[in-house]
């Protein structure tokens, strides 16, 4: 995925592999799949099983691969909305009169985006290791945009400069996951991503 429906298209495929536009059955059967995926990752996680979207799609495995040769592929695609809204907030805070907020008010959607399906934020962290990956490759437009805010937030004086998006992206990622694992405790991501923030801070010269 690169951006926007560009990415959702390349994910798609079609039946030949070619580039050409799906035909109407095969649209179909994609639209199915994902609204599927929508409602068996919500359900049970993104490592629920693929042959039960295919069963609920009412198509065979051997289509759903077609279209999303690999779990990642197919997470790719269901997530494309959720990563368009997350790249027009990024334009939003880039104009916002302090840097620092706006960056931390980013930092607050990618915990809330990693945190949405169960084994997301997971996979996410796993996907950093892979460059070619599916998750990887969407995570690029994302990256982009958050380094912007990071180096505004920089230039003000607010932010360290040691600190990368990278660095960051991942952070987001293990407090998502964090907090995954304690459902029970609705304020840990808060607390551990103000935890966060107290290492970003760039040291007072006159300290």
């Amino acid at each position: 995925m690169e951006t926007g429906t560009a990415g959702t298209t390349a994910a798609a495929g079609t039946e030949t592999g070619s580039a050409r536009p799906m035909r109407a059955d095969a649209r179909r059967n994609y639209e199915r799949l994902l609204t599927e995926a929508r409602s068996v990752f919500a359900e049970h996680g993104t490592d629920a099983s693929l042959e039960e979207i295919a069963r609920r799609s009412g198509v065979g495995i051997g289509t759903l691969y077609r279209h999303f040769p690999t779990r990642q592929a197919m997470m790719n695609a269901v997530f494309q909305e959720a990563l368009a809204s997350l790249l027009q907030y990024s334009g939003e805070l880039a104009s916002a009169e302090q840097p620092c907020g706006a960056l931390v008010d980013w930092l607050r959607a990618l915990i809330a985006h990693a945190g949405e399906y169960r084994g997301l934020a997971r996979a996410l962290m796993s996907a950093s290791t892979d460059e070619k990956s599916a998750l990887a490759q969407c995570s690029v437009p994302l990256r982009e945009a958050g380094e912007r805010l990071l180096l505004r937030a920089q230039r003000s004086g607010a932010v360290r400069e040691d600190v990368s998006i990278a660095d960051l992206m991942q952070l987001t990622n293990a407090i998502a996951l964090a907090s995954e694992q304690a459902p029970e405790d609705g304020e840990l991501a808060d607390r551990l991503l103000r935890l966060t923030l107290r290492g970003l801070r760039a040291e007072d010269p006159a300290g």
